[in-house]
């Protein structure tokens, strides 16, 4: 049985931030976890992926940490890749935001991914 695959867009090598917490959560948990960031580069051990259309696998949820404006530009290239689960995390969403992804046959999950894994941030230090 393969492992649930996750894209975390907007992924972040700064520890402190909660879209690395989520590459670290996601992976405790078994996922396979593909970072996605424009810079490129790796995060985690894990190759950084410049955008979601790069990753090379089906992704089963996509998890959103960008700010809504930056948010609202990437929603179509999610869309395209047809994630089962869109989580939207804290400060990621806005009305906007929500109503284009529902445009485009997305249903946002308002919601943190990291907690949905049954574990809380707090447990991945910086």
């Amino acid at each position: 049985m393969s492992k649930p695959t996750v894209a975390v867009v907007g992924a972040s090598a700064d520890r402190s931030k909660f879209s690395n917490k989520s590459v670290r959560a996601h992976l405790s948990r078994g996922w396979d976890v593909y970072p996605v960031n424009p810079k490129g580069g790796e995060i985690e051990g894990l190759k950084v992926y410049a955008s979601i259309g790069e990753v090379p696998v089906l992704i089963d949820r996509v998890t959103l940490y960008l700010p809504p404006t930056v948010g609202v530009q990437a929603l179509e290239s999610i869309a395209a890749v047809k994630p089962a689960e869109f989580f939207v995390n804290q400060g990621a969403e806005s009305d906007e935001l929500v109503e284009k992804a529902r445009s485009l046959g997305l249903e946002p999950i308002l919601a943190c991914s990291i907690v949905e894994l049954g574990v809380s941030p707090a447990q991945f230090g910086d």
